[in-house]
């Protein structure tokens, strides 16, 4: 689906997006290069914090560059291997950063409720086990979903009402019977939301009840400023595809959801890094370190 018929606003929004790919993906691989080369961050929330990072410059580039391009031709078309392509991964990048999230309140909770054991239980050895599931587990959902499309033929409407390929979209242009589909979209979909859900917001529940029985002000400050930034990311995040997902299309809320799509493809991902540098004083000093480091090699 086209996001505008008129020529000259699509070249517009073709500026304005291949711009905000383009920030997406040097902040990103920025975090990714301060995480690998300075010592001081290699630590288990820099590590997942890389993760994320290339997550979110993985997700961009399945999504962007092919809209940049039906952008800058007026071509909005896409065969069906590649519409199965990009929606694999599509649902596999999301799936991951589901779980990372998960996997990334853990090492909050970790590092606020049980600091004298925060070493031992975040060790190299369980951060690695931690983000290999991540990346290993997301494979399924996205594997299942696809395979089961293989019973469906597309006879009719050939109209996609978005701007990428993504399971509920395909399957309401589908000319057979899609109960089946449906159901397991809701039931793998469903049963992996909850885990991930319930594994995201119950560590906050156990750091809330911690911080509230720390006696100064200032304590609790410290102890929220810690979590704050994952918690704005997460907010971001679950907010985008409740609404996309559970929110029906209707035709008042079609441009609006077209909106919060755009927003969660392309915006969320560089969101992201920005929320984490902007809040956090070790990135900013590695960063101011690096650049004062190349610019003294420079003079030399």
């Amino acid at each position: 689906m086209s996001l505008s018929d008129n020529q000259k606003i699509s070249y517009v929004l073709f500026i304005i997006f291949l711009l905000i790919y383009m920030m997406t993906f040097l902040t990103n691989f920025l975090i990714i290069l301060l995480v690998l080369t300075c010592a001081h961050l290699h630590t288990p929330m820099y590590f997942f914090l890389g993760n994320l990072a290339f997550l979110d410059m993985s997700y961009s580039s399945v999504t962007a560059p092919r809209m940049l391009r039906h952008l800058a031709t007026q071509h909005w078309s896409i065969s069906f291997p590649e519409c199965i392509a990009q929606m694999f991964f599509v649902m596999y990048f999301g799936t991951s950063e589901v779980f990372l999230l998960s996997s990334m309140s853990y090492d909050r909770y970790v590092a606020i409720c049980r600091p004298l054991h925060y070493s031992q239980v975040m060790s190299w050895g369980t951060c690695t086990q931690m983000v290999s599931l991540v990346w290993s587990s997301a494979f399924f959902a996205p594997l299942i979903n696809i395979l089961c499309l293989r019973r469906l033929t597309f006879c009719g409407s050939k109209f996609m009402q978005n701007f990428f390929c993504d399971l509920p979209h395909l399957l309401q242009i589908s000319c057979s019977d899609t109960s089946i589909n449906v159901l397991v979209l809701i039931v793998v979909g469903g049963l992996l939301s909850f885990i991930a859900f319930v594994a995201t917001f119950y560590p906050y529940v156990r750091i809330f009840s911690t911080v509230f029985k720390i006696r100064t002000s200032d304590g609790k400050r410290k102890a929220f400023s810690t979590c704050t930034s994952h918690l704005i990311v997460v907010f971001v995040y679950y907010a985008s595809i409740t609404f996309i997902y559970l929110v029906p299309n209707t035709s008042n809320l079609l441009t609006l959801n077209q909106v919060v799509t755009v927003i969660y493809a392309l915006i969320t991902p560089l969101l992201n890094p920005l929320i984490y540098s902007l809040r956090n004083k070790d990135l900013k000093a590695a960063l101011r370190r690096t650049l004062h480091i190349d610019g003294t090699r420079r003079l030399a």
